[in-house]
């Protein structure tokens, strides 16, 4: 849901991705998940060059705003496409430097369906939990620790409707799967909420407490203060929600100044480039709405209707990139010591 942008990345045609209905539909359940042996269903599949992996589960890039548009995106929408690849740079590859990058496609559902989705039930995941995604999802990560994980330790991150999605891998796949759950480093999940509720009710579960523990949920969303001053609609934060100060790892209100941040991730749209710089993203969680507030100079997300009126949910990761970067190598650096 970013400006797209051409930068070369690494991407794959979608020209032998199949499944037994590749098409957009409303309800695309019975197609059957891709054929995730198909390298063209993957983004990425990376040469294997370090002892850990991440498997990432890109954000919403399909709008679906038109009339008739379908709810869920065939593997070859072009939209989704070119996200992925945006997805790939300024998010994903904040883990390359520490791990072996795994990403597939998914057939992921639309802007329009989420919002229909949080309108109705007040839960985005209504539009996910046992339908097109999730299964796309899990299929992915069957095939995944069944060929390419061979035993290594791995991290499983993602955004936004990604994360909505990761939710519901915590919560379901892993517990059915406690053998590749007992080598998670740690998911990201961030851009969607994990609350007090959610975590009571899967005691199988703990969100991170500090900078380096392990078998933990990092999670946060990024807003303003003018989202918090109103209490504004923002589809990603739920009541309850819980977010980890991504400066100091904190899960207090303990105030983060930009002076703590080791470089955002700054797009320049003409150039078609990215650099890291300084933005002045500092970062103070919330606690009562369960957000990250910062004071970043840049502009917030512009669609309101989804987010708010002052909502950064684009820069929960390029706000703090490098600060990501040196975490994940944090918590691989624990999890190797308690490895031994």
């Amino acid at each position: 849901m970013l400006a797209a942008i051409l930068i070369c990345g690494i991407t794959t045609v979608l020209n032998s991705c199949s499944n037994k209905d590749n098409s957009s539909s409303t309800e695309p359940q019975d197609a059957g998940a891709p054929d995730y042996s198909q390298k063209s269903c993957w983004y990425q599949i990376p040469e294997i060059t370090k002892e850990f992996d991440t498997f990432f589960i890109y954000p919403t890039e399909y709008i679906g705003s038109n009339e008739g548009d379908p709810d869920y995106a065939s593997l070859d929408n072009p939209d989704m496409l070119q996200g992925a690849k945006n997805d790939h740079i300024w998010m994903a590859s904040a883990f390359e430097e520490s791990t072996n990058l795994f990403m597939p496609y998914y057939r992921q559902a639309s802007a329009m369906a989420l919002k229909r989705a949080y309108d109705k039930t007040g839960d985005i995941r209504a539009a996910l939990e046992g339908r097109t995604p999730y299964e796309d999802i899990t299929a992915a990560l069957d095939y995944y620790f069944e060929n390419y994980n061979n035993g290594r330790p791995f991290i499983i991150a993602s955004h936004s409707q990604g994360s909505a999605i990761n939710s519901l891998v915590m919560k379901s796949y892993f517990k059915e799967h406690p053998d590749y759950y007992k080598r998670m480093i740690a998911s990201y999940m961030i851009g969607f909420s994990i609350t007090k509720d959610w975590l009571k009710d899967n005691p199988h579960l703990k969100c991170a407490t500090g900078e380096s523990d392990t078998g933990v949920i990092v999670s946060w969303n990024t807003e303003g203060k003018q989202n918090v001053e109103q209490n504004a609609k923002n589809v990603v934060v739920m009541p309850g929600a819980i977010s980890i100060n991504p400066l100091n790892w904190k899960l207090d209100d303990t105030y983060a100044p930009a002076s703590e941040n080791k470089g955002s991730l700054i797009i320049d749209e003409k150039a078609g480039t990215v650099s890291i710089g300084d933005i002045g993203a500092d970062a103070q969680v919330n606690t009562e709405r369960g957000v990250v507030v910062t004071n970043a100079n840049a502009e917030p997300i512009e669609t309101a209707d989804f987010f708010g009126p002052q909502s950064f949910h684009n820069g929960d990761y390029m706000f703090y990139y490098n600060n990501i970067k040196d975490n994940v190598a944090k918590r691989i650096a624990t999890y190797q010591s308690l490895s031994k």
